[in-house]
């Protein structure tokens, strides 16, 4: 029996899949051929199998290397669900269970072991690993490992020293959903990959929908309470800043969205997932045993929005997460292809929203400047990973201000040569909007006086005191001067006597906001880092006194906002706050037989997953389900057709799924 043929098998057997997805087939020859190899693939495209399907047909153990401990539990749960002898070493057990698994893996009763990067720096697991067979190491979330990267962690870069020092070395597969070139070159050089065969996917996610709303953070709360309310039977994500905001925001939701439901005439009868809380806080400043309750209350459905920092997430399996609705603007591109990319693991149309605005520019300038004090590292390489984060920070920004398709700007910020319009798959808020181009010359030449005029101190003249005495003000100060705000600090600092002051009184402020910010995205300012940036010249400045410069920016031609939205650009919030007053999100459409059929196997799905004490997904997953409802099998033989059927959950659930589908036809 060939390589090819043997994978083919345990993927139908184990996983229940006739065929490997684009780019797996290949990364699974080589790494049975014993080929190193480099994955770069989306979230949701199937990373986990493509080291999973060897180790079932490899002699030996699989170390599989993961950055968070309370991720691993589900993961070995869904191995040995279908069938995969796996398990996990870290600090949640004791001593004597962490022998045990250690002992059995020894024996070879344990094919996939589990464990973070600081457990191989421990004696008694390097012990281990010298006198057992390891036929692989997988890494994942690789891109941990370099420094150019959104989420470096130290504790990666002992990984290529293990690697070296085992008796044997073993094949080594890393993978990751982002990484640019340059990470790519850290990852090889790094791990000490040998000659690896570097397979990138793609990075475009047809299925999700991305929408991007700048609105005033005072209304931020409201607008996601209004989305989960919309959205009972959905399972979503909420990613907010900081520790204190995802706390305030799961309390909020808490007290708002049975509110908003009982208004629209809704039951609990009504849906699958409505009864209890709306929604649970996780951050990593939370006693680990609370954190854990509430992130196993999210997998299993007993609680259907997690709002969580970036803490959450990373390697979560959980496949039916319909929207992920970012509070405040993540750190990086990296970070929020990461974080959106939790939705719709299981292909089926979802929804991405990033609601922002300029303050949460500031906020993560002032925490890209305290997340900076790693003790392993040197004083010049903490340097260079404050750099790299503020350039991973200026791709973001440009992610929120861009008008063009957002499918497109995450491609090609990975590398890939997108065409810039017409490739839009799973559909984006600017592609679904009509640009208005705006002349705000007059506008920018302003902005850019006042900066130069802001560095002086004036008599009453208004005629400069002496040189230069600061080296200039924030954004909030330069609006305000020209608008001639009557300010306490603006007239005692006698701002309100420089040229400036008042020059542009009759502009609304939030498009002298949205020209100076855009001024400093396009480099004619510069926003100098601190707790209080300082807006100062960019490299183009000199261009704004040129008298053939010429200044544009795009705004939505779309219907104002109804009062106290808080939304100043890109959609309403009306307009946007459902999926389905946007867009068609997908190509499944059901008829309402199907679709009655599929909530009654959810209802059941959910019987048994409690039963068991397993998430849902890990029984069958949303597609899987709707296979069902529209194949509706009743024997083994057309329940294994069903696409994520395999022998093992055939055996463990397909009776009574079958039973569930003949009663229905009855």
């Amino acid at each position: 029996m060939t390589d090819q043929v043997a994978a083919l098998g345990a993927l139908k057997r184990y996983f229940g899949y006739d065929s490997f997805r684009p780019g797996q087939s290949g990364l699974v020859d080589a790494i049975l051929a014993g080929r190193d190899v480099l994955g770069v693939m989306p979230t949701g495209a199937g990373k986990s199998v493509c080291y999973q399907i060897p180790a079932t047909l490899l002699p030996g153990v699989t170390i599989v290397i993961s950055p968070l401990i309370s991720l691993m539990r589900d993961q070995v749960d869904a191995l040995n669900d279908a069938g995969i002898p796996a398990a996990y070493v870290n600090t949640t057990q004791g001593g004597d269970e962490q022998a045990m698994v250690l002992a059995q893996a020894a024996q070879g009763d344990i094919k996939l072991l589990y464990v973070a990067p600081e457990r191989l720096e421990t004696e008694r697991f390097r012990n281990f690993a010298t006198r057992v067979p390891i036929s692989l190491v997988a890494v994942d979330e690789a891109h941990c490992v370099s420094q150019w990267g959104q989420d470096f962690r130290s504790s990666y870069l002992g990984i290529g020293e293990f690697i070296a020092g085992l008796p044997a070395r073993p094949t080594v597969a890393a993978f990751t959903a982002t990484a640019t070139e340059r990470v790519r070159r850290d990852i090889i050089g790094i791990l000490g990959l040998n000659a690896p065969q570097v397979t990138v996917t793609g990075f475009d996610r047809e299925n999700l929908y991305f929408d991007v709303l700048k609105i005033e953070t005072k209304y931020k709360a409201a607008w996601v309470a209004r989305y989960v309310a919309e959205h009972p039977d959905e399972s979503g994500i909420v990613y907010c800043a900081t520790r204190k905001e995802t706390e305030a925001l799961a309390a909020a939701l808490n007290h708002t969205v049975p509110a908003l439901r009982g208004a629209a005439g809704g039951s609990a009868a009504d849906s699958v997932m409505r009864d209890g809380p709306a929604a649970v806080a996780y951050h990593g400043g939370m006693p680990a045993d609370v954190r854990n309750q509430a992130q196993r209350d999210f997998v299993t459905d007993a609680v259907p929005v997690v709002v969580a920092t970036n803490a959450f997430g990373m390697g979560i399996d959980k496949s039916n997460v319909r929207y992920v609705i970012h509070h405040n603007m993540p750190e990086s591109i990296e970070a929020y292809y990461q974080e959106a990319g939790r939705a719709g693991r299981d292909g089926e149309p979802s929804r991405c929203t990033l609601l922002w605005n300029e303050s949460d520019i500031v906020t993560r300038r002032r925490l890209l400047d305290m997340d900076n004090d790693n003790e392993r590292l040197t004083p010049e390489e903490r340097e260079t990973v404050r750099m790299s984060k503020r350039r991973l920070l200026d791709g973001m920004i440009g992610y929120c201000r861009t008008t063009d398709c957002l499918h497109v700007y995450m491609t090609r910020y990975f590398g890939e040569n997108t065409p810039r319009t017409g490739t839009c798959t799973g559909g984006c808020t600017n592609c679904d909007s009509t640009f208005e181009t705006l002349d705000v010359t007059d506008i920018a030449r302003s902005i850019s006086r006042c900066v130069h005029d802001a560095m002086y101190d004036y008599d009453d003249q208004g005629r400069p005191t002496c040189g230069p005495v600061r080296q200039g003000l924030g954004s909030g100060k330069i609006v305000a001067i020209l608008r001639g705000s009557k300010a306490k600090d603006l007239i005692a600092r006698h701002l309100d006597r420089c040229p400036s002051y008042g020059r542009l009184h009759d502009a609304p402020e939030a498009r002298i906001r949205d020209v100076l910010s855009q001024m400093a995205t396009d480099g004619f300012l510069s926003i100098a880092e601190g707790r209080l940036p300082i807006v100062g010249f960019g490299q183009r400045a000199a261009e704004t006194v040129a008298p053939e410069f010429r200044y544009e920016i795009k705004r939505v031609e779309r219907k104002a906002a109804g009062a106290g939205t808080g939304v100043t650009s890109r959609a309403d919030s009306s307009s946007k706050s459902a999926a389905s007053d946007g867009p068609a999100l997908g190509s499944y459409a059901p008829d309402d037989e199907n679709e009655t059929l599929f909530q009654k196997l959810r209802e059941l799905r959910l019987s048994i997953a409690r039963e068991n004490s397993l998430p849902p997904y890990m029984v069958f997953n949303d597609r899987t389900l709707r296979d069902m409802a529209r194949l509706r099998p009743i024997t083994d033989a057309q329940f294994l057709a069903v696409n994520g059927v395999g022998d093992s959950k055939l055996a463990k659930y397909g009776k009574r799924f079958m039973e569930a589908i003949a009663g229905f036809d009855d």
